[in-house]
């Protein structure tokens, strides 16, 4: 994309995306390249973890007007770690999770780790990629975890929509919820992508439930209306 084809909005996005990297303390942005069109944010370039990779997906998240995000980083590791001591590492994050089943499993290859077995909440399978997310080495990760209920849901959809309207980072009013066997659909509107991420959050918790597609559409505010 050339500065010839930005439109004003489209440069007001990419300007302020590479500020938020720049601001953020979590990661070293020197690497990281910017484009914007549309309200859809493309990062590329390069960092030296994947904690860096997904912090800067969280960094230009926080800017108003960006709808969607393309994460397209490498992590280029200035230290290479064997699969042998990547592994170790992970066996360890995963163990000192105790709310997280012995059944939750991790290999390695390459320095890219893939997660299998099983786990009773969908809350549990991100608690367990979110553990590996500091390890050294690591390049990307693959959750292929499983969701097996303890007990059988029921009253799934009261407890999913208490449950938003508990959370104070969600307004649940522009939410809808809607349960068909072990699949939550969420749709309707919000204000920021930390509510959108905080309402799936709350979903991911309930019992029986293995899949929760997340249909919820950030729709900024405007300035006017904030003021």
């Amino acid at each position: 994309m050339t500065t010839a084809t930005l439109t004003p909005t489209d440069l007001r996005l990419r300007d302020a995306a590479l500020q938020q990297l720049d601001w953020d303390s979590q990661l070293d942005a020197s690497g990281i390249g910017v484009t914007a069109k549309d309200g859809v944010i493309t990062l590329s370039g390069f960092v030296d973890s994947y904690a860096g990779k997904l912090a800067a997906e969280r960094a230009v998240k926080r800017v108003r007007g960006v709808r969607a995000v393309a994460n397209d980083v490498l992590v280029t590791l200035r230290l290479d770690r064997t699969d042998p001591q990547i592994a170790a590492d992970v066996a360890r994050a995963l163990d000192v999770h105790v709310t997280l089943p012995p059944t939750v499993q991790g290999v390695v290859r390459q320095g890219h780790v893939t997660l299998t077995g099983t786990v009773h909440t969908l809350f549990q399978r991100a608690v367990a990629e979110k553990a590996l997310r500091y390890v050294k080495g690591i390049k990307d990760i693959v959750n292929r975890l499983v969701v097996v209920p303890k007990v059988p849901a029921h009253d799934t959809w009261p407890r999913i929509v208490r449950a938003l309207n508990d959370d104070a980072d969600v307004y649940p009013r522009g939410i809808h919820v809607v349960v068909s066997g072990d699949t939550v659909t969420l749709t309707g509107t919000v204000r920021s992508w930390h509510e959108r991420d905080s309402a799936e959050r709350a979903a991911m918790h309930a019992p029986g439930i293995a899949h929760v597609d997340n249909r919820i559409e950030v729709v900024w505010p405007d300035f006017d209306e904030e003021c």
